[in-house]
């Protein structure tokens, strides 16, 4: 009987990329596998079927002789043919990031070091200028005695005996042939045979490292700064990992921050607001002086360009947005409260000074003529 075309069989387009051709084997093995199907002959098939296909279209020569000249162009290369690599290969590549092998990769070597991350509290003032500061950090570092390397000071590591310095190992589970780390050296390809006193064979100690982190200006909540090699030293002479310093802005009694903006309160009387007049605001770059025009009603926002953040990531400094909010005076005395009497008195009936509140009754009495008309 005549082969079906290969990519018929995976289930993908003629020309579909390594990733695409990939994920369908690896659909069609897992589906169709012996062990997951046992006594099923035409399950067996479709996954021979699929394991030659993929073990020509898998392979960028093959493939493109395959593409040019169809099935006769790679008779005898595949698998199922007789020759090629074998299904251990095939199985070993698409398959060895899930059972943890490195398909045919060779020795992993000493693992890499932690990250770490440090939580930094920041005041505004500090976030925005910029500042130098020293962060204790509680981290595992190189053993100084066997410097690194978990063997006793005089002796080395060895070659492990049981995947000899390759750090994996072949395993066999019924039709299943898969590479793994070495279960003996975890992948390392060395042994510990005589192991430092104070680190046991670990090559890493406790202890706080005392760091200076400088800050940049403008940096926000969500921020982080990577120092390289400041982390974890790894076991056994493992490269170090790094260190993350996260920022956390803490809030401010005056401002809030919205990006590069800044925005705040600012309290003013009723005489202000009806009379003008100029008030000092705070900055974060030292008190300023803000107009409040006559009649400025309760709410008005003024903008201050220039007076925000200047972002760590460059760009236009921001603003600060000032909001006015209309006080009420409180803890008034029998004279004052009659003075706001008689005040109230000279404004009754005359809409001219009271336009906003004349608005609202105008719409409050068109709402309720709406609803009984």
């Amino acid at each position: 009987m005549a082969k079906r075309d290969y990519y018929e069989v995976l289930g993908v387009e003629n020309g579909a990329s390594d990733a695409e051709i990939k994920k369908a084997f690896r659909r069609i093995a897992m589906k169709h596998h012996p062990d997951r199907n046992p006594g099923d002959s035409s399950a067996e098939e479709k996954f021979k079927e699929a394991q030659e296909a993929y073990e020509i279209l898998g392979d960028d020569d093959k493939k493109a002789a395959y593409d040019r000249f169809g099935h006769a162009g790679v008779d005898g290369n595949s698998g199922g043919g007789g020759g090629g690599s074998g299904f251990g290969d095939v199985f070993g590549d698409v398959f060895g990031d899930i059972f943890g092998g490195g398909g045919r990769g060779g020795r992993s070597g000493p693992a890499r070091g932690s990250d770490l991350r440090y939580d930094l509290q920041l005041d505004l003032e500090d976030a925005v200028r910029g500042k130098t500061v020293q962060i204790d950090v509680p981290t595992m570092s190189a053993c100084d005695p066997c410097d690194g390397s978990g063997a006793r000071k005089g002796s080395s590591p060895v070659t492990c005996d049981t995947c000899g310095g390759v750090g994996q190992v072949r395993m066999s589970q019924g039709f299943f042939s898969v590479q793994q780390a070495c279960p003996k050296c975890h992948g390392r390809g060395q042994i510990i045979s005589d192991p430092c006193g104070q680190c046991h064979g670990q090559g890493v100690k406790e202890e706080r490292k005392t760091l200076s982190v400088k800050i940049p200006a403008g940096v926000d909540t969500g921020d982080r700064i990577r120092l390289a090699g400041k982390g974890e030293a790894g076991p056994q002479g493992g490269p170090t990992g790094d260190l993350y310093v996260q920022m956390h802005v803490r809030d401010h009694a005056i401002f809030d921050r919205d990006g590069a903006n800044l925005h705040c309160e600012v309290p003013i009387s009723f005489a202000q607001a009806a009379l003008g007049g100029e008030l000092e605001v705070p900055t974060l770059s030292g008190k300023v002086k803000l107009k409040i025009p006559v009649e400025t009603q309760s709410g008005k926002l003024f903008r201050l360009r220039g007076k925000g953040v200047s972002p760590v990531r460059g760009g236009a400094t921001g603003d600060l947005l000032c909001r006015v909010i209309l006080e009420t005076p409180i803890n008034l005395n029998a004279e004052q409260k009659e003075h706001l009497k008689q005040f109230d008195k000279s404004l009754a009936g005359k809409s001219k000074h009271s336009p906003r509140t004349n608005n609202w009754f105008d719409g409050v009495k068109k709402f309720f003529d709406n609803l009984t008309g």
